[in-house]
């Protein structure tokens, strides 16, 4: 029988470029452990140091001439790689700062999403009142039947009406860090169907591979938690105003959802994806295709969300077949029996879920899964028009991202694993969340009779130049200037058209900008007034002349910024939404607005 001393153990090694596991002995020598480092980091000189401490004490050395053993280096350490680089390479520092929280040994120091920070600090517990049957107790204990449930309680989330079959990913974090340890050894590793590179003894792919670089097998599963587990737009008008598109042209139409994550209370330390705008990029579409086109603007309009408060939370498109357009129906066609998302929009989905990632404490990759969510309106089995909310799991993110999932060709509602996947098997891969309206509208821009144009409908002949803006202006009859102005797509116009683009100068600015937002009452924003340069157009309202800079200026004045240097970063001071009951019924026929 071989001695203890000499048995196999794996020492974890981290570097700015990630985790590895490194084979070796406790009687091994550092110098021959180092070897293995520089070999398996790819490195071929002693162009590192590496330390048993993060703040980069206690270096390991091969002059030490020790064994593992004698330096106290046991299975399952972690030691920290820094390269020899000149200081200040922002590519090759580590953090250095000590773990908060449950962030586990080895896990980089990330600001997690404003809704992480305070569902973290929750207390999660599922409390229950006294049974007056079952309880044999006085009012001040506890037993089986009445002690608080923890967030993740399969049997509770199944006896909910609606039955929640994926508790919220909170729910599992508690779930994972609720043991002894306290999560000590907790780390959400991403999934990787890459082959591993540096392996040097054989030749690279497809002439070789071996156990050490060839990625794990993957057993698709259904995720049991989900990174959002709710999506409601504010109000009707939103949606209706996207589905407008699609009733004028009979063409389906493509959006980006802008809002904020808030939390969910229908489900412990749930998460909800709240809508405040759409964004129409340019696109063509037709009754059965969608193609993204590039969109020059995608930059600014992110940055204008950002400083409302506003982040791209998801994407929504449309599914939709006239069936009666006199009764306004819709047909019916993703059901149990043939779909509820096609391969080729799962992966579309997952593409955009790897470009918007979710921070993460518990990553050692400083982050897991997305919030990024995708809502389908189509048609239900009432044949009025359904929003339906989803999103793919962390293993189809994996697949789509090393490109080992692809749709057929004839048949794109069908997928197929690549070749050199061919043992992994492909089931379903998402699942399904709510998507609910408020039973009392809520509104971050006002609604008008006659709202400006959406951006890139010009197939409709609805243009966004100065003439619509100047009819927008003249129709519009309220004498508020936040109800005037406070439409998102306005906002959009005014900061990126090409013939006079507004700026914002300071934070002053910046923090009025955001009040459109919060409905605070206010003076007008600074940039809308106090500006060099004019543009009379066509005789406006009266009521614009007391934003002009002079008194003798007549008609209808809009004036530009003259800084054209960017904003700088403006924290969202929103506070968390009201808490408010979702209405579960439909969300309105296809031909005629929602009430």
């Amino acid at each position: 029988m071989r001695a203890v001393s000499s048995l196999l153990q794996i020492i974890r090694v981290q570097s700015p470029e990630g985790v590895k596991r490194i084979t070796a002995t406790k009687r091994e020598t550092v110098a021959t452990f180092l070897k293995k480092v520089a070999k398996e980091f790819g490195f071929r000189n002693n162009g590192f140091s590496v330390y048993t401490n993060r703040n980069r004490t206690g270096e390991i050395t091969a002059s030490q001439n020790k064994s593992l053993n004698l330096l106290k280096i046991k299975h399952g350490d972690m030691l920290f790689l820094y390269p020899s680089s000149p200081a200040g390479s922002s590519s090759e520092t580590m953090d250095t700062s000590v773990s908060q929280g449950l962030r586990p040994v080895g896990a980089p120091q990330v600001v997690e999403d404003e809704i992480d920070q305070y569902l973290i600090k929750q207390d999660g517990k599922i409390y229950r009142n006294r049974d007056q049957q079952l309880c044999r107790h006085g009012p001040l204990g506890k037993c089986v039947h009445c002690v608080p449930l923890e967030p993740f309680d399969e049997d509770y989330l199944n006896h909910l009406e609606p039955p929640v079959k994926h508790m919220s990913f909170h729910a599992y974090i508690r779930k994972l860090t609720g043991g002894a340890d306290k999560g000590k050894f907790v780390a959400l590793e991403n999934i990787s169907c890459k082959i591993k590179s540096g392996c040097e003894g054989h030749p690279p792919w497809p002439e070789g591979i071996c156990t050490k670089c060839q990625p794990s097998a993957i057993t698709l599963n259904r995720q049991k938690y989900r990174h959002v587990d709710n999506i409601m737009f504010e109000n009707h008008t939103i949606a209706d105003r996207f589905l407008d598109f699609w009733r004028k042209t009979g063409n389906q139409h493509l959006g980006y959802l802008y809002g904020r994550y808030t939390e969910h209370k229908d489900i412990p330390l749930g998460i909800r994806a709240e809508v405040a705008a759409i964004y129409e990029p340019p696109q063509i579409g037709t009754q059965n295709s969608l193609e993204i086109l590039e969109d020059p603007k995608a930059e600014v309009v992110d940055e204008i969300a950002s400083k409302l408060g506003l982040r791209k939370v998801g994407w929504i498109f449309t599914d939709l077949v006239s069936e009666d357009t006199r009764k306004g129906t819709v047909r019916y066609s993703r059901n149990k029996d043939t779909y509820y998302l096609s391969a080729e929009e799962c992966i579309t989905a997952g593409n955009f879920q790897n470009q918007q990632p979710n921070i993460c404490r518990l990553s050692p990759d400083g982050h897991f899964g997305s919030k990024f969510v995708t809502v389908v309106a189509t048609g239900g089995p009432d044949n009025q028009v359904h929003f339906e909310g989803y999103q793919v799991s962390n293993q189809c993110m994996a697949l789509v991202r090393d490109e080992c999932l692809l749709p057929c060709r004839d048949a794109p509602e069908l997928g197929y694993a690549k070749e050199s996947s061919s043992e992994q098997y492909v089931p379903d891969v998402f699942y399904k969340i709510t998507t609910t309206f408020p039973k009392d509208p809520v509104y971050t821009f006002s609604i008008s009779q006659n709202p400006f144009p959406i951006e890139n409908r010009d197939v409709l002949g609805e243009t966004q130049d100065f003439h619509s803006l100047a009819t927008y202006l003249s129709q519009n009859t309220s004498s508020v200037f936040l109800d005037i102005i406070s439409d998102f797509h306005l906002l959009l116009f005014l900061v990126t058209n090409e013939v006079m683009p507004l700026r914002v100068r300071n934070q002053e600015e910046m923090a009025m900008s955001a009040s459109l937002c919060t409905r605070e009452e206010g003076e007008a924003p600074a940039w809308f007034g106090e500006r060099k340069f004019v543009l009379d157009l066509y005789g406006g309202p009266a009521w614009l002349q007391r934003f002009s800079p002079s008194p003798g200026l007549t008609g209808f004045s809009l004036l530009q910024a003259q800084s054209a240097s960017r904003s700088q970063d403006y924290t969202s001071t929103v506070p968390w939404a009201a808490r408010r009951t979702p209405c579960r019924q439909p969300c309105g026929l296809a031909s005629t607005a929602p009430s």
